[in-house]
């Protein structure tokens, strides 16, 4: 436990800061560039998610594999070769990425942004930078994979957070002092993108068990593994596709600044991950880990737990945004503007990155046991039913019809995947899942968020706006806390603890 609680705390701050650090900069990079410049860092995001389908799912390969090496001590030589192995793979798979974006930045920046004021060279010369950046992101992917199983963490987030206070402040003095123009932000981000991923790599090779030869490239290896990556490769392509066709979709039919627009709204559903993908990468090494020794009733324990805790923090977080969107995009932007424009959408495209979130632990605990049909499964069908479902809603709604369709998909995945999930794995699990996991956090949260709402006069004063939502926040992820047994006895023991301390 001890352990568990400074990986969790170390991804905490690994994704946050940064996260939190990015949020509070958007605001001087759309002031200095323009919501246009900035629609053209959404459509990267955009790009940087779909070219995951070049990942072949080896990066989540490499998490899981490395957490499995970590049981034996004497897996050194083969763990080294593993992970040149993969590296062998993977930088050619970046450089395809980025010289698949480079050639098609012509085409790209003429027939399918709508630049609006932006000149198309300027915009066709970002796209290359594009290209370039995509290719110099993706090893990273793969070093951290490798970090995270082998639960080095802290040190995996040391790195993260030195990178974004580098990129993401070197980038806004770059655009104040040098150029406040999209392409000096991306050549920044190149630059900076290229030195983490080296870095990574040395502290990958460094955190590896000792071996007493060079390691080598071993097709063998990859046979090994190659169903499970083949499964991973099948789930991140159908994924990309129902999390990006409304995005796709929408670049086309919107311009420039109206997809900046739908962009900030994504950013701020998006800030959800700063909750998620710490309790992710905390639990899903050592899913890995009890699966492989057998320990079902410490795998049983920790699930429950995982799901409690992330309901605890995703769920008030969620209804928070959501309740209070107009204040918090008005105190991040200080526009009233952007803050009409991004407010609806945020309300409803907030909901479904908390469904979305919650089913990130049921997809572990499949993943550490090396069973990807059902993810598979549950994916292709939800692309043959509702793809053409968020193809209509966004056509005809719009960006709010995007946000509409991300709630449907991922509450239909959670009505689907959990059953599926505890018929084979943890069996009898789901109905505590939803009961005690999952709706009794959101029913402490709920009453709290929703009382505070209808207490809270309208319009607010930024200062009392801060301490109004911030003092709600608090209450709700106590009361939740609170309404989750096992999130309960866990606060209470460390509260126990804290004070016997302070008394010793």
């Amino acid at each position: 436990m001890a352990d568990f609680k400074s990986n969790l705390l170390a991804n905490f701050a690994g994704l946050g800061l940064p996260t939190l650090l990015q949020l509070a900069l958007v605001p001087v990079y759309i002031r200095l560039m323009g919501i246009e410049s900035y629609g053209l860092i959404g459509f990267y995001a955009m790009l940087l998610t779909m070219m995951q389908v070049l990942d072949l799912g080896l990066g989540t390969t490499m998490n899981r594999e490395m957490a499995r090496y970590s049981t034996q001590s004497d897996m050194g030589e083969e763990a080294r070769d593993f992970v040149r192995t993969l590296e062998l793979v993977y930088w050619p798979l970046g450089i395809i990425a980025g010289g698949i974006v480079v050639a098609m930045a012509p085409l790209i920046a003429t027939r399918w942004i709508n630049p609006g004021t932006l000149p198309v060279p300027v915009v066709k010369t970002a796209i290359v930078i594009m290209g370039g950046l995509a290719a110099a992101q993706f090893p990273i992917t793969l070093y951290q994979g490798g970090l995270l199983g082998l639960q080095r963490q802290v040190l995996l987030n040391s790195v993260r957070i030195v990178g974004a206070v580098i990129g993401n402040g070197g980038a806004a003095l770059i655009l104040w002092l040098v150029s406040p123009t999209i392409t000096a932000f991306l050549w920044w981000q190149l630059a900076v993108s290229s030195i983490q991923a080296v870095v990574l790599a040395v502290c990958l090779r460094r955190s590896l068990p000792p071996a007493d030869r060079t390691p080598r490239f071993s097709s063998a290896l990859l046979r090994n593994v190659r169903r499970f990556a083949v499964g991973m490769s099948g789930i991140t392509v159908s994924s990309l596709i129902l999390s990006q066709v409304d995005k796709v979709i929408l670049s086309k039919m919107l311009s420039l600044e109206m997809f900046g627009y739908y962009s900030l709204a994504v950013v701020v559903g998006n800030g959800l991950l700063i909750l998620v993908t710490p309790v992710f990468n905390t639990v899903f090494p050592r899913f890995t880990f009890l699966a492989a020794t057998g320990d079902e009733n410490g795998l049983r324990k920790l699930y429950h737990l995982g799901s409690q805790l992330m309901a605890v923090v995703i769920v008030p977080a969620a209804l928070v945004v959501s309740m209070f969107a107009y204040e918090l995009v008005f105190l991040w932007t200080g526009s009233p503007e952007t803050a009409a424009h991004v407010s609806p959408i945020v309300r409803i495209i907030v909901i479904g990155t908390a469904l979305n979130g919650m089913m990130h632990l049921p997809n572990a605990l499949q993943l550490a046991h090396g069973w990807t049909r059902i993810g598979l499964s549950i994916n292709t069908l939800l692309i043959v039913t509702l793809v053409p479902v968020i193809v209509v809603l966004t056509s005809r709604y719009g960006a709010t019809g995007g946000a509409t369709a991300w709630v449907i998909l991922n509450g239909v995945s959670m009505m689907i995947g959990v059953p599926l999930t505890h018929r084979r794995l943890l069996k009898g699990a789901a109905r505590r899942w939803y009961l005690t996991d999952l709706m009794l956090p959101t029913a402490g949260a709920l009453l709290i968020v929703v009382s505070g709402r209808a207490l809270v006069a309208e319009p607010m004063i930024p200062l009392i706006a801060v301490g109004t939502i911030s003092l709600l926040s608090i209450l709700a992820m106590a009361t939740a806390a609170m309404a989750a047994p096992q999130t309960r006895a866990w606060v209470l023991d460390q509260t126990r603890l804290v004070l016997g301390r302070i008394r010793g």
